[in-house]
């Protein structure tokens, strides 16, 4: 399936906020995924992942996640400055801005002709975490959860009650969360901390842990998988198609 590409400008209530859009070429509506970066924003990598899931029939958002941070079209490298850098914005930027962010990009959705009206969230990383957060707004139908960091540690500001562990309990969108149990970022006490609380609030999820590091879904790292990671967009798009269509 041939794709197209394009930028689109979207308000929110933090200023505007840069949105590349992935969809099928072909005329028609189609079910939409917002796919949400690592702390390095939209790198080749994020591009090309969201070109895979908007290659199977996916119209698929990708917001620059600290737009109020950054000069529109700002890409972090992938070395200590860029690191640096987007852990600053990270420890900057409240969930409550996210959260308005996934509002703007629902009702942008809202007004497309190539939109079906079902939505899900995916994301690696930070982007993980933000694709959990996502799922607590009731426009959200699944969520696809790759090694999210901060959940399980609340470190990401936010006002008292309104952590992502604790709005678990709002979640009625299907998970999917993935993990990789030589990350760092999240140890097993973190994970199974993050597991019961989906256990105690009844969430309709599933959980997978494979032998991988962090990142291993980003192609031309290091510690790139590449057979995990064509695995993942199998089990991320049978998700989707289950959910969405």
């Amino acid at each position: 399936m041939r794709i197209i590409q394009h930028a689109e400008c979207l308000p929110t209530a933090t200023g505007p906020m840069q949105t590349t859009v992935y969809r099928p070429a072909a005329a028609g509506a189609y079910p939409a995924i917002l796919f949400y970066s690592e702390i390095f924003q939209e790198t080749a990598p994020i591009s090309r992942m969201a070109s895979i899931l908007a290659g199977h029939g996916f119209a698929v958002l990708v917001p620059e996640i600290f737009h109020e941070l950054n000069p529109m079209g700002t890409v972090l490298g992938y070395d200590d400055a860029g690191k640096n850098k987007g852990n600053s914005d990270k420890a900057s930027k409240p969930l409550e801005q996210h959260d308005s962010d996934t509002e703007a990009m629902l009702a942008f959705l809202a007004a497309q002709d190539w939109y079906s009206g079902k939505v899900g969230a995916m994301g690696v990383c930070i982007g993980g975490h933000l694709a959990y957060r996502a799922a607590v707004n009731p426009g959200v139908a699944a969520a696809f959860c790759l090694y999210a960091t901060d959940i399980h540690s609340g470190t990401l500001p936010s006002a008292p009650g309104n952590d992502s562990l604790s709005r678990t309990q709002d979640i009625r969108a299907e998970l999917v969360m993935v993990w990789g149990k030589q990350d760092p970022h999240v140890p097993r006490a973190g994970r199974e901390l993050i597991q019961a609380r989906l256990e105690k609030c009844q969430t309709c999820y599933s959980w997978l842990e494979v032998n991988a590091e962090h990142a291993f879904m980003r192609d031309g790292d290091a510690r790139y998988d590449p057979a995990l990671a064509l695995q993942m967009f199998q089990t991320a798009i049978a998700l989707f198609q289950r959910c969405l269509r």
